[in-house]
């Protein structure tokens, strides 16, 4: 799922392409994509597109006519300036160009919701704090809110806005923190250095998008990079201490992180793996064979 680096550098790139341009017209391929109808999508045809901005995890095209249309990508949904890309869910037709939404595989997960006026936005955000924008204070007080795990808290858009599966696991890493420690029981020292770490990841990694991007539009979106640390990189060595990266599976994701660097040497029980093996489950980097 695109997170906060990926949409900053998407939005950067539509401002060069659709800001101050007309939308002469949406496209729509499936009918799953449209999720509200008030205000109806044809009042944003014809209308210049005056703002741009992330919301959470989301795209929103401001109009002149103070109508919104916010486009979730979801897991799987992407953009692609004057071009198609795989399965085209809509296109959005602007005096300047086309932008194609496209989504892999069949649950239609990538949505699209009108809104009217900044009332209308606000309500389509959870409201988790700017993690680039918050205070040492804020960000620890958000934490420590509610006791739950780093992973989860990290991830919460009701505690911080944009930050997903992939930059989480990068974040803890650079922090060198467990990511099923709990979030209350930790020291002022951790969360600073979990604030710090939070802000260096998603900065260097908005830096490097943009210039992978290098001005034109960004088409390799995607949550797994060669050069992230542990994230997709299970069995494959840590960068900072060579120990092999070990996963947490969950429903459909998955948490990826160093046994050495972040809980101590311990590994975390994997709840299909460790159910399965049950003594022959091995507890530290140790009995890994």
């Amino acid at each position: 799922m695109p997170e906060l680096p990926d949409i900053q550098v998407y939005i950067e790139a539509l401002e060069a392409r659709v800001l101050n341009e007309r939308l002469e017209r949406v496209e729509f391929k499936t009918p799953f994509l449209l999720r509200t109808v008030t205000p109806p999508v044809k009042a944003s045809e014809g209308q210049v597109v005056r703002r741009l901005r992330r919301v959470g995890k989301r795209i929103a095209f401001g109009f002149g006519n103070d109508v919104w249309m916010v486009l979730h990508l979801m897991i799987a949904g992407r953009l692609h300036w004057q071009r198609k890309a795989g399965k085209v869910l809509a296109s959005f037709v602007f005096s300047s160009g086309t932008l194609n939404l496209t989504e892999a595989g069949t649950q239609h997960r990538a949505s699209l919701h009108m809104a009217q006026g900044e009332e209308g936005v606000r309500a389509l955000d959870p409201g988790g704090l700017e993690p680039l924008e918050c205070t040492l204070a804020e960000f620890m007080a958000a934490l420590r809110r509610e006791n739950h795990t780093l992973k989860r808290s990290l991830t919460d858009p009701h505690l911080f806005s944009g930050i997903g599966n992939a930059y989480s696991d990068e974040i803890l890493q650079k922090a060198r923190l467990s990511p099923v420690a709990l979030s209350q029981k930790l020291s002022d020292a951790d969360l600073e250095r979990l604030y710090e770490a939070t802000k260096a990841t998603l900065v260097w990694w908005t830096d490097r998008l943009r210039a992978e991007a290098g001005g034109g539009f960004p088409e390799k979106v995607t949550a797994f990079r060669e050069e992230m640390a542990v994230h997709g990189k299970f069995k494959k060595p840590c960068p900072e201490c060579g120990t092999t990266v070990q996963r947490i599976r969950y429903a459909s994701n998955e948490t990826n992180y160093c046994p050495r660097c972040q809980t101590g040497g311990r590994l975390l029980a994997d709840r299909s793996l460790s159910r399965l093996l049950g003594s022959d489950w091995p507890k530290s980097i140790d009995d890994l064979p």
